[in-house]
């Protein structure tokens, strides 16, 4: 029998990590193939002259993925 067991994420809800792309804060968390997967909504650039046609872009990253947090 083999037993699968996972470590903690390394980040938490509502920290800010950045990654190759910019920064964000993450969202929600979940374990996917021996690592963790985080929604990260990407932070809030200048606003364009023509206004904003929607919310920011949030992104799947794995937790390899991100660089580091700054908080």
């Amino acid at each position: 029998m083999r037993i699968n067991i996972m470590s903690r994420p390394k980040y938490d809800k509502n920290q800010t990590v950045f990654f190759l792309g910019g920064l964000g804060t993450i969202k929600n968390y979940k374990p996917e193939s021996n690592t963790w997967n985080y929604a990260i909504e990407m932070e809030m650039g200048p606003e364009p002259y023509f206004g904003r046609l929607g919310n920011e872009t949030t992104v799947l990253l794995d937790e390899a993925d991100i660089t580091g947090a700054l908080n």
